[in-house]
């Protein structure tokens, strides 16, 4: 394994090796899920400039294996999320990249619910408190 430094900003990992479905390593097209999760979040990134700030990245295996389709959300000093068991397509990415939007405007990480978009609810595997904190 070989870490490769990346900006500290505001940022959705994409596990890029994670299946496409429950049922299905790859996709009809051959790409593994996580791939073609990233490359649709990267596709709504690029049309919304208000999404500019965010980056996306990818690596290998977030070892959420029974979640296909795993992200991580993260920014300095804020509560980080995992989630998974998305569809690697567009509507998912959308739904991600709204729900980070959100992450990145609050002051710690936590979004209200009522600003969930729907695409994330039930998605949710586990919460990261930031280096050297913890949640009260």
């Amino acid at each position: 394994m070989t870490l490769i430094p990346v900006a500290d900003g505001p940022a959705v990992v994409a596990c890029n090796s994670c299946r496409h479905s429950a049922n299905a390593r790859d996709g009809a097209d051959g790409q593994r899920g996580g791939a073609a999760l990233a490359a649709a979040l990267r596709t709504v990134q690029a049309r919304d400039p208000l999404l500019a700030d965010i980056a996306v990245q990818d690596m290998p295996c977030l070892f959420a294996c029974d979640r296909h389709c795993t992200i991580h959300l993260r920014a300095p000093g804020k509560i980080g999320y995992v989630l998974g068991g998305f569809t690697p397509d567009e509507p998912a990415a959308d739904a991600i990249m709204t729900f980070m939007r959100h992450y990145v405007e609050s002051a710690t990480g936590q979004v209200p619910y009522s600003l969930w978009p729907d695409g994330v609810k039930g998605h949710f595997i586990v919460r990261v408190p930031p280096a050297g904190q913890v949640v009260a």
